[in-house]
């Protein structure tokens, strides 16, 4: 009699453990010499598809699986699935968010020790037959004073770990509460704080547009003499060429890499400095979290088998087509909103009020609030936000999150309001869909309408209200040879605090930005890309 259960084809190594999970439930079928070619023809029989990080799981072949209802990537990471293919196609995608966590926060205190005590390099010397004693003397972690860039899954544990080598600990991650950061031990301080102070920083940050090259020049000339810095997390956070100048000319210690931006990474200027130790990306590569990683998205699939929802979903559940019509463009808003908040608020996060007027309350919008938090995580983490995770996600992270909805609304059809509070106060903003474009409408007190155009930026500048500054601000921007495509004013009443918005073509230079705030009754100048 023919096997009528599900069936699940694995196209790269999984551990054992995961693979018995899955006979449980379904047929499995092991191939993991397929061509992409290969994968396409034989897809289609198949209920689900298991892989690591081997198989790139294109559009081509999830168009093919006619049968998948689920793609599971057993790891952190989904750089190698089309996820939005995979949702144009109705199919989820699941991964395991934490498999790896204790692995990688090892890793990187294994670093760590290794910088402090030369150990490679010892180890290097003595089996080329040397006794060279004196060229390796180290320094202990006892006392000393530990940075950590990103305080979610990882960055929590290495805190946890460094507690007891009785370090002093730091960290920056504005998407955390004080709560939750002096529960692990950290003390919350900002970048400059951070580069200063630290004897090791540790970075545990995703890499996008906001923090590549998040430790550059300017951040290492901040330094200590004696820091080392370890890099777990992405390959790009730090500018090589002037970290290999700055230890090369002593201006610090040392330092240990696991990751790189291109990989396999065979080449590099790292490789020469005897002072910086290298490994090929080891965070993961432990027996325990490929066992936990495979058992977690097998435990997955089985349950998505079942009808039940899976708890590391990466991509959205099925929408109806005309709600997801209406709320699509929202979606897209309550991202553009969420960016230009997290750029101007300042201080520790401690709660989000999302807060729907008119038509849009009338919908389940789960999804919009999945955006929101998804919007205030760009950038301090790796997992991708979706209505499954958006409320742990945040909780994890000490934040408490609010949604309003009133049917009325006094000007706009809809009106979509993101606040957030922090320890310096409450920042708020807010946006419409008029004519299929989203429009920002409120910032803080002022109401304006600016449309956030691709590729724009924007200078906000608070300020008080008087003759003369707007002249003086385009005399500046223009001694740049900076253009200002629109602008746009808000005031509490003439003469009174006000905010101008300029949207400018290219990002007006750090000096010029300064010259702003140096005119007379300017309270602050920030520039956002949207």
């Amino acid at each position: 009699m023919a096997d009528k259960r599900k069936k699940v084809l694995v196209t790269d190594p999984i551990s054992e453990e995961g693979i018995e999970v899955l006979l449980k439930e379904a047929q499995v079928d092991i191939k993991t010499t397929l061509k992409p070619e290969e994968i396409i023809a034989v897809i289609g029989d198949y209920d689900a598809l298991m892989v690591r990080s081997q198989t790139k799981v294109t559009a081509a072949i999830i168009e093919a699986g006619k049968k998948l209802q689920v793609i599971a990537r057993a790891g952190v990471g989904i750089d190698n699935v089309d996820v939005e293919a995979a949702t144009r196609c109705g199919v989820m995608v699941v991964n395991a968010p934490t498999g790896n966590t204790v692995s990688a926060a090892e890793h990187a205190i294994a670093l760590m020790l290794a910088s402090a005590r030369n150990i490679p390099q010892a180890n290097a010397s003595l089996k080329s037959c040397q006794w060279k004693r004196n060229d390796f003397m180290g320094t202990e972690l006892r006392g000393k004073t530990l940075g950590i860039m990103g305080l979610g899954n990882v960055g929590g544990e290495v805190a946890r770990r460094a507690q007891s080598f009785e370090m002093r600990l730091i960290g920056i991650d504005p998407l955390v509460s004080e709560d939750y950061a002096k529960k692990i031990g950290v003390e919350l301080v900002d970048l400059k704080q951070l580069m200063k102070e630290s004897d090791f920083i540790s970075l545990h940050i995703p890499l996008n547009t906001q923090t590549r090259g998040i430790i550059g020049a300017k951040e290492i000339a901040m330094a200590k003499p004696n820091l080392r810095i370890i890099n777990c997390a992405r390959g790009g956070l730090i500018d090589e060429k002037e970290l290999v100048k700055a230890i090369h000319e002593k201006r610090m210690a040392g330092a240990a890499i696991d990751v790189f931006e291109k990989e396999p990474c065979t080449e590099s200027i790292l490789f020469a400095e005897p002072n910086i130790i290298v490994t090929p990306h080891l965070g993961a590569s432990t027996a325990e979290a490929q066992v936990l990683a495979a058992r977690d998205v097998a435990e997955q699939i089985a349950d998505v088998f079942k009808g039940l929802p899976a708890r590391a979903a990466i991509n959205m559940p099925y929408i109806p087509a005309e709600t997801l019509a209406a709320l699509k463009p929202y979606v897209t808003l309550a991202t553009t909103l969420c960016k230009l908040v997290y750029s101007l608020a300042e201080g520790q996060s401690k709660a989000i009020r999302i807060k729907y007027n008119g038509d849009i309350a009338g919908y389940d919008t789960n999804l919009i609030k999945a955006a929101v938090v998804s919007g205030l995580l760009y950038g301090a983490t790796d997992e991708r936000v979706n209505i499954v995770n958006a409320g742990v996600l945040a909780a994890k992270r000490g934040l408490t999150i609010v949604e309003e909805k009133e049917a009325t609304c006094a000007n706009y059809a809809s009106l979509l309001t993101v606040e957030i509070t922090t320890t310096k106060g409450v920042w708020t903003v807010a946006g419409t869909i008029m004519h299929n474009e989203a429009h920002i409408v409120r910032i803080n007190d002022y109401w304006l309408d600016i449309v956030p155009t691709p590729g724009a930026y924007f200078l906000f500048s608070d300020h008080q209200d008087r003759p003369g500054f707007i002249g003086a601000v385009g005399k500046i921007t223009g001694d740049a040879n900076v253009n200002i495509s629109s602008m746009h004013l808000g005031r509490l009443k003439p003469r009174g605090q006000a905010l101008l918005v300029l949207s400018l073509d290219e990002p007006l230079p750090d000096k010029a930005q300064q010259q702003i705030l140096a005119l007379p009754d300017v309270l602050s100048v920030k520039l956002v890309a949207l």
